[in-house]
């Protein structure tokens, strides 16, 4: 019974161990983002200047604060990116064969690079859709929008693209596994519009058509890049 259980202890060793040293690095990241704080407020701030010309505004003493510390925590995640990838790969690279770790170092790279991808297009599509939102006020209307409120939409906006644009590295990873193949993905095409739209609508927090295009449309191309990469790397 010792022995069964040992392999087990050790594994979740292993996790406490990963997870510590993952939170251990958005903690020193965050700390390096509250250092940084007021230029990362400058630069979220700047998709809702080129939007509008009207302030942004809090309505509670705390407000200032407690968004610096949600900025530093996002900002720290950020920095922490790689390390958290590299951890995980590290705790479940012992269970993976010769063949499948051939993918992991590539794979960690491809995952930084779409990462940073999505995060670049959601920031630069972020005054397209605040523009689009705010024309649904008309004439009758002028946005107060909070500090607080601005500042979680565009963080989940702009972190929304870059979740999205993972797409294909978990596809690559089923093939990689033999769950699925470059053939079957080609047959589902029609039923992968369907879920791409709806994860798309999912992880906008805007829900505006136009926001719902911005992300589906790069998620479908990366899709049709997903079944190119399986079919000419994983067969070669």
């Amino acid at each position: 019974m010792t022995e069964a259980r040992m392999p087990l202890m050790s594994h979740l060793v292993e996790l406490r161990s990963r997870i510590i040293k993952s939170v251990v690095a958005v903690a020193v990241g965050s700390v390096v983002g509250f250092i940084f704080y007021r230029d990362i407020l400058e630069i979220l701030a700047r998709p809702y200047e080129g939007a509008t010309d009207q302030p942004l505004a809090f309505f509670q003493p705390t407000e200032p604060f407690s968004l610096a510390l949600r900025v530093a925590l996002f900002g720290g995640t950020i920095l922490a990116s790689p390390v958290i990838i590299y951890q995980i790969w590290r705790f479940i690279g012992p269970a993976l064969t010769n063949r499948e770790k051939r993918y992991v170092y590539p794979l960690s790279g491809v995952i930084a690079v779409l990462f940073a991808a999505g995060v670049m297009l959601g920031y630069f599509t972020l005054p397209l859709a605040l523009r689009v939102l705010f024309s649904f006020a008309g004439d009758l209307l002028e946005e107060t929008v909070g500090v607080n409120f601005y500042f979680s939409f565009a963080m989940r906006f702009i972190l929304a693209f870059g979740i999205a644009f993972q797409f294909p590295v978990f596809l690559f990873a089923a093939a990689a596994l033999g769950l699925v193949s470059s053939e079957a993905l080609r047959r589902q095409r029609r039923w992968a519009v369907i879920f791409v739209v709806i994860a798309a609508a999912l992880m906008t927090p805007g829900g505006d058509p136009l926001t719902l295009l911005l992300l589906s449309a790069p998620m479908y191309l990366l899709y049709e890049l997903a079944i190119l990469s399986i079919r000419f790397i994983l067969k070669r």
